[in-house]
């Protein structure tokens, strides 16, 4: 099982000090979300690989001269935000974080509600069912994979978004002053992410269900 990073202020002092397994840690921990951020900016995987090299490059340049004023993680992530733009510009990509509220309609199919006329509109027609724990080994890593999927299948910046908020642990506020969007944006994001999660998530124990019946 992977150990917790340390604090702040053992990674800065870490960091300045040129601490290599440190380091290797921080890569494997946050690389992935950095991919991502970048690659919401840019035009190709290979130019989002070099964004976070250029990115690591300049923490490694400005570390002496972080005050602390944010968490590391949100420092890092704001110098690969302003790399990714820049970069972005000059491969004329072109399309803003802020076109964000063009996805619209249901994120869960309306006839799975009561219409209209009924007593209980807009109730469930038939409510959710309980998901089995994961306490197996097996179960839980098979769950993992499927969450790995559907999130590889989402849109780019519901990808960035979820991956920020959900795995990255970052807030609200952090993710909007990140993107610059606005905070009706993010929830939007965040909840269709989150929805198209849920559904994978439940077509693979109706699956399961079906095929151990």
């Amino acid at each position: 099982m992977a150990t917790a990073l340390p604090p702040d202020e053992a990674l800065i002092a870490g960091l300045r000090a040129g601490d290599e397994e440190l380091f290797a840690r921080l890569l494997d921990d946050w690389s992935t979300s950095m991919l991502r951020l970048a690659r919401s900016f840019v035009s190709t995987n290979a130019s989002a690989e070099e964004v976070v090299q250029d990115t690591w490059l300049a923490v490694f340049q400005g570390i002496d001269r972080f005050e602390g004023r944010s968490a590391l993680k949100t420092w890092i992530y704001r110098i690969l935000v302003n790399t990714a733009r820049k970069r972005g510009v000059r491969e004329h990509r072109t399309v803003p974080w802020a076109s964000l509220v063009t996805e619209c309609g249901p994120t869960v199919h309306a006839g799975r509600f009561r219409g209209p006329d009924d007593l209980y509109a807009g109730g469930w027609l038939v409510f959710p069912k309980s998901w089995p724990s994961t306490e197996s080994e097996v179960l839980a890593r098979e769950v993992r994979e499927v969450v790995a999927a559907a999130l590889e299948g989402l849109p780019v910046r519901q990808q960035v978004v979820l991956t920020l908020r959900d795995i990255d642990g970052q807030s609200a506020d952090e993710v909007c002053a990140l993107l610059q969007i606005s905070t009706a944006n993010q929830r939007v994001l965040l909840h269709r992410a989150r929805a198209a999660v849920r559904n994978h998530l439940e077509q693979y124990y109706e699956a399961s269900a079906g095929g151990s019946s």
